[in-house]
């Protein structure tokens, strides 16, 4: 449930900055006297959608900085810290990476890559992620996140959230337009928006925005996948990332802050599986056993 609010919230506060944006800027000339320019409110759409998911990916490093206090490790300052940034630089090296940066944060069991580019990626581990597994195990999750990097994961992703993001705001205002104009017929004319097209926009916006973030997690899964797939190419072996995914499965994973948490590591049980970023455990680990 509160992964949800959190999706609505977030909805709720994107829709209010580009109602803002979309006032200041005249952006409702899509409407004209002889009704909707879909031309118009498609490029109004696209210019929205996927500007505010490149925005969201040049910022999601200091998002995840920020959000999770985690620590950049620019010198090590013992041997735990020393031993995970020569991790990361040999999975790095071997999956032909510049260096990512290195960080950990205090927490329950979890790890996170995120960046805007594979030339410009953080990979951040949890301290209870390091006091809880093994080396190899620990190893294994590395590979994991770097791959996600190698994957260019957080692009894809990028991606798919503006394709869905521009789904959501032409159908939400081709719906208001179309309620607006019912509830104005043989009432008075008019070439703007009224009240009928703002109240159905704003809840086409969240509806449509619950239903397009399944499909973004359903990528999403996939993708874990490949990662796993990966971290058992980059380790030589599938064994140590299906050791940690079974460790994960016995403990509970740290929940991440949502604009970091698709990718992380850990899942979602039940229906709330729609909206899960990771496969449920058992999946994952089938199908790294299938690989051996």
């Amino acid at each position: 449930m509160k992964r949800i609010m959190l999706l609505i919230g977030t909805n709720l506060a994107i829709m209010l900055v580009l109602g803002i944006v979309s006032t200041l800027t005249g952006a409702h000339k899509f409407f004209s006297g002889s009704g909707l320019d879909l031309g118009k409110l498609l490029f109004f759409a696209l210019l929205m959608g996927f500007g505010g998911s490149f925005i969201s990916l040049w910022l999601s490093k200091t998002i995840a900085k920020w959000s999770t206090g985690a620590h950049v490790i620019d010198t090590p300052a013992n041997s735990t810290e020393l031993w995970l940034v020569d991790t990361v630089r040999r999975f790095a090296e071997k999956a032909g990476l510049p260096m990512p940066e290195v960080a950990i944060y205090e927490g329950e069991p979890n790890a996170f890559a995120t960046g805007a580019s594979r030339n410009s990626s953080l990979v951040a581990v949890s301290t209870g992620l390091l006091q809880s597994m093994t080396r190899s195990e620990a190893e294994a999750v590395i590979a994991h996140e770097v791959a996600h990097i190698a994957n260019g994961d957080m692009v894809t992703l990028t991606l798919i959230q503006g394709v869905v993001n521009t789904f959501v705001i032409f159908i939400a205002r081709v719906v208001g337009w179309l309620v607006d104009s019912a509830l104005r017929k043989g009432g008075d004319e008019q070439s703007g928006p009224g009240i009928g097209y703002t109240i159905t926009v704003v809840v086409c916006d969240i509806v449509f925005g619950i239903l397009a973030s399944i499909i973004v997690m359903y990528f999403s899964r996939q993708r874990e996948f490949r990662a796993d797939a990966g971290a058992a190419q980059l380790m030589g072996s599938p064994r140590p990332m299906a050791a940690a995914l079974r460790r994960l499965g016995g403990i509970e994973a740290g929940e991440l802050p949502q604009n970091v948490a698709t990718a992380g590591i850990n899942a979602r049980p039940g229906w709330m599986a729609l909206f899960s970023s990771h496969p449920p455990i058992e999946e994952r680990i089938a199908a790294l056993e299938s690989r051996s």
